[in-house]
């Protein structure tokens, strides 16, 4: 079956190039042009991803992709034509999975799309199941892809879910940034391996872990991160 893409670009010469090297890949594409009309898109027909311009008018990105993640967990890879950081910290804070950063190829949008769709997914390929994973308080159910702290649910994107699974795997292994992408995004991802550090920032604050003193994902100088005992 081929997947669905939305792409959102008030750009729509741009939005309309990206859309014909994603079709060429076997994608479903449509695109719009303005934040309303993406979020209403998005609710008439799930999208299995969504290429989104931060600089949109009337909506931006920004809050498209709050409304999205109230509805949908699909992928979403922010565009911006801003190549400040914050920028792009605040887009992945709200849920985004990844960033491109304008002026990009067509050929690495459609390849960084390609690499997520080949995510391994552990819903449907996992065949026994496996016993839910403790931390102390945290669970994480991997066959369930359920989160609980203390027992109260906490709600996570797919990129937050399947960084905390590669960790929780392994919980005496320090990961580095590069090991986490290849496991997370795939092998063939190109960019700023500090996307790990936005991911983790937003994990810690979901599940009430205290940078300063973390008890479930721990800072490992120098290498990356590992699983605290909780």
């Amino acid at each position: 079956m081929s997947t669905r893409v939305l792409v959102v670009d008030d750009e729509q010469s741009l939005a309309k190039v990206v859309a014909s090297y994603l079709e060429r890949d076997g994608h479903d594409v449509e695109c719009v042009f303005d934040g309303q009309a993406a979020v209403d898109a998005a609710r008439a027909q799930p999208p299995d991803v969504v290429v989104l311009d931060l600089g949109l008018p009337g909506l931006d990105g920004i809050e498209v992709c709050r409304q999205l993640r109230t509805f949908t967990d699909c992928y979403i890879v922010m565009l911006t034509a801003r190549s400040d950081e914050v920028d792009r910290l605040v887009g992945l804070g709200v849920g985004a999975d990844d960033y491109v950063v304008k002026p990009f190829s067509p050929r690495e949008l459609v390849a960084r799309v390609r690499a997520m769709l080949r995510r391994p997914r552990t819903t449907g390929t996992v065949v026994q199941e496996e016993p839910a994973r403790a931390f102390g308080p945290l669970r994480i159910d991997v066959t369930a892809r359920e989160i609980t702290v203390a027992g109260r649910p906490v709600e996570v994107t797919r990129t937050e879910f399947d960084l905390l699974a590669a960790l929780s795997a392994r919980p005496r292994m320090a990961f580095s940034r590069r090991q986490l992408i290849d496991a997370v995004w795939g092998e063939g991802w190109v960019g700023d391996e500090h996307l790990v550090d936005v991911h983790v920032g937003h994990l810690r604050r979901k599940l009430g872990d205290d940078p300063a003193a973390p008890r479930f994902i721990r800072t490992v100088r120098g290498v990356g991160y590992r699983m605290g005992e909780g």
